[in-house]
């Protein structure tokens, strides 16, 4: 069964839309934060040239609205993006795919 994905799409100042899938959030000083990636590129674990966003979600009524996070938060903010997806590789140095290291 394949995991429901949050697909969030942008435009680029030409106009031209491309979307990029939500792959984690996390709250750094009391503001909610999203770190997304190119869809294509999600299951690629081959893939060493990932590019990583970080935006900020600003939610407006019922809409939540991603902006770019500000600068001088941005070498606390990819730390932590750092961290989190170390995490979400597994707890240990081995390249095991065992229970064990997934805990």
């Amino acid at each position: 069964m394949e995991e429901e994905r949050d697909i969030v799409t942008f435009s680029d100042d030409e106009g031209n839309e491309f979307e990029l899938e939500v792959i984690d959030y996390f709250d750094y000083e009391d503001e909610e934060y999203a770190v997304l990636i190119n869809p294509e590129q999600a299951n690629d674990e081959e893939a060493e040239d990932t590019e990583v966003y970080i935006m900020k979600i600003v939610v407006d009524g019922e809409y939540e609205e991603f902006v770019a996070a500000d600068d001088d938060k941005m070498d606390a903010l990819s730390a932590i993006v750092e961290q989190r997806l170390e995490e979400m590789d597994g707890c240990c140095d081995c390249d095991c795919d065992c229970d064990d290291c997934k805990d």
